[in-house]
């Protein structure tokens, strides 16, 4: 569902989303954005977890509506997001992301960090930023991270680089299209799981390639390959509205619980005994010094959908786990590999 300025082939396979060698550099002159939650966890901790992933998710509606097109590289974080736009984006994003911070500390009381930088300037820092498609159905392609780059620019702006002061912000953010219209999921197979594996610093890539491909073998065992989302329907929040079985297979073919973003992110439905198997691989790789790794356990995930209203034919929807997913897998991650959430 995006642009880029090598026509980079959109791969239907999620395991081809695993080879290194898929991935295309972006040019140097790119922007790269980042967003983030300060004390995401302590919000999470207060039940306001839908806080938190709508305003994770909100970067990409308040780019994709400004920049009159979602068709550029992003992702969903859980409690921020990333993305790519060309040079020519820059006073716009720029606008938009200040908006956005003054935005979600009126409205739900949180303070976002939003930041700006280039690849070039990632590449001085010593990582890339590298990026390939995968095709979720016809309809919603995402785009997935690899090169060390977004980790990169999280920590520096969490350091205080790069950052944008919302001070110079004029205006609202432009979110329509964002919504979270659904209840929660329950788990079908025992429990939704939030996982994130990473390369350890110097990791052969063929080896962390080889480690994720058995990973993921482990969830593709079970029905759907563990997709969170039921085949049947999901509960609209609002009673009165009815929804089209044609519509909800399109809603679960078109979500992201499965990306690469400069490592393995999944949101998954499986049993005890999946996550067991899946745990005692990556402890094992973890004290080889091949991966870091942080996973969290609950009863539910959770959706944030993105409707653009150019194309409401190629709605995305944003997946997490409803208690604190992905921003609690992180605890897990060693100190030195991340910053304080």
């Amino acid at each position: 569902m995006y642009i880029e300025p090598q026509g980079v082939q959109a791969h239907s396979e999620f395991s081809r989303m695993l080879d290194p060698g898929i991935y295309e550099p972006l040019p140097g002159d790119w922007l790269i954005g980042i967003t983030d939650i300060v004390d995401s966890t302590l919000a999470i901790r207060a039940g306001r977890y839908e806080d938190v992933n709508y305003t994770g998710a909100s970067a990409i509606a308040a780019i994709g509506n400004a920049w009159g097109s979602f068709d550029f590289p992003f992702v969903f974080r859980g409690d921020g997001a990333a993305f790519a736009l060309p040079p020519e984006g820059r006073e716009m994003a720029a606008m938009a992301l200040r908006q956005l911070a003054v935005f979600v500390r009126d409205r739900f009381d949180l303070e976002l960090r939003v930041g700006l930088l280039t690849v070039d300037e990632i590449r001085a820092g010593g990582q890339d930023v590298r990026i390939a498609r995968y095709a979720a159905s016809t309809e919603a392609t995402y785009a997935m991270f690899a090169g060390g780059g977004l980790k990169w620019a999280e920590q520096q702006l969490k350091q205080g680089r790069y950052r944008l002061a919302p001070e110079a912000a004029k205006g609202e953010p432009d979110l329509a299209g964002l919504a979270c219209e659904w209840r929660p999921f329950p788990s079908r197979q025992g429990l939704i799981l939030s996982l994130l594996v990473e390369p350890a610093d110097n990791a052969d890539p063929e080896r962390f390639t080889a480690l994720a491909r058995e990973v993921m073998a482990v969830f593709d065992e079970a029905p759907r390959q563990s997709h969170p989302l039921p085949s049947e329907m999901g509960v609209p929040k609002d009673p009165r509205v009815h929804v089209e079985p044609a519509r909800w297979a399109g809603v679960a073919a078109n979500s992201d619980f499965r990306k690469y973003d400069d490592g393995l992110r999944l949101t998954v439905d499986c049993t005890v005994g999946q996550i067991d198997r899946v745990e005692s691989i990556l402890v094992a790789a973890k004290a080889r010094g091949e991966v870091n790794f942080g996973l969290h356990r609950q009863s539910h995930a959770l959706m944030t959908c993105l409707v653009p209203s150019a194309r409401p034919d190629a709605h995305l929807h944003f997946l997490d786990g409803m208690d604190g997913g992905y921003a609690r897998a992180a605890e897990m991650m060693e100190p030195r590999k991340r910053l304080a959430l």
